[in-house]
């Protein structure tokens, strides 16, 4: 005798998975309603394999009108939060954008801060640094490889080359101050001829002069002067100190100087002069108007040609007039001057 089963237990056990799936939320529901629905399914395949297809209609249909309601559905699973109640934020806040890796670098390159701007100056300097090691490491490594033998080799010849320079560098300071001695000896024998030769053409009447003398002014009154008594005065005035004379602005006074009488005058070097006669020195003052007014000197012979003297000291007293130098026929200086 074949007995169906009871339908009140399969209907029981169907909403019993239904809730718990319901309980558990989305993750667990799957897990749940399948492990019911299999052990459900098991325990009525055990039973009967033939009611399977009316155990299926009604685990999926709803609990019948006689059966109570479960409960069970209403309770709280605990560890599930409270749903709270949403707030509106008065200012809500704008999400900031996601910042990645390559924003930052970008951010960084464009707009650096102080310490990147210091970190990247210590980072130059040391880079900076390395490679002037590096170098300096190269270049002090030219003889590493030497062996002894060619250390010693190296270190003889620097130390012949340094001998020789040394001796070269001796030799140039010698013919340096050789050099300079005799650089100043000719500058010396150079300045000393220039002298001369100034002091030469002063004598020589070839250059015009300037300085402090006295100015003779001697006029004829009662006779003529003569020519033998202005070559006295002139040679009283050389002895004197007198460095250049000139008579009456045109004719300049020489070594080589002639003085001739004429009906009218007094012929020096080919030009006639007529009274008054004036007479420009260059000289010292005191020493020359002296030699002109000791006893029975210059002054005293004009006056006994019949003249008046008038000496006058004066500062400085300027001789343009000038004479041709003419050169020696005869006379050449001697071979050690």
């Amino acid at each position: 005798m074949s007995t169906s089963p009871d339908p009140a237990p399969r209907s029981h056990r169907a909403p019993r998975g239904r809730a718990a799936a319901r309980r558990s939320g989305p993750v667990g529901a799957g897990q749940d309603v399948g492990e019911d629905t299999g052990q459900d399914t098991g325990q009525d395949t055990g039973q009967d394999t033939g009611e399977m297809e009316p155990v299926t209609d009604e685990t999926t249909e709803g609990p019948c009108d006689d059966e109570p309601v479960d409960t069970r559905e209403t309770r709280e699973v605990p560890g599930t939060p409270e749903p709270q109640p949403s707030e509106s934020p008065e200012s809500p806040e704008a999400p900031e954008p996601p910042t990645t890796g390559a924003a930052r670098l970008r951010r960084a390159l464009w707009h650096p801060g102080r310490g990147q701007v210091v970190v990247g100056v210590l980072l130059a300097l040391v880079a900076f640094g390395g490679v002037v090691q590096v170098r300096s490491t190269d270049s002090d490594d030219d003889y590493a490889g030497y062996r002894e033998e060619d250390l010693v080799s190296v270190l003889s010849g620097l130390a012949g080359a340094s001998r020789r320079a040394r001796s070269e560098i001796n030799r140039l300071e010698t013919a340096r101050d050789q050099l300079e001695s005799d650089t100043d000896a000719e500058q010396a024998a150079l300045d000393q001829a220039l002298s001369q030769a100034d002091t030469l053409a002063i004598l020589a009447g070839s250059v015009p002069v300037t300085g402090p003398g006295i100015r003779i002014t001697i006029t004829e009154q009662s006779g003529t002067v003569r020519s033998e008594t202005l070559v006295n005065m002139v040679q009283a005035l050389r002895v004197a100190g007198a460095e250049a004379m000139q008579f009456n602005g045109q004719v300049r006074l020489v070594a080589q100087s002639a003085f001739t009488d004429t009906s009218t005058g007094v012929s020096i070097d080919g030009t006639t002069l007529r009274s008054p006669y004036v007479v420009d020195v260059i000289g010292s003052p005191s020493a020359l108007s002296g030699a002109m007014s000791i006893l029975e000197g210059p002054r005293v012979d004009l006056q006994d040609d019949g003249a008046s003297v008038d000496i006058t000291e004066v500062s400085s007293l300027d001789i343009e007039s000038t004479t041709d130098v003419a050169g020696p026929d005869y006379a050449d200086p001697a071979d050690d001057q």
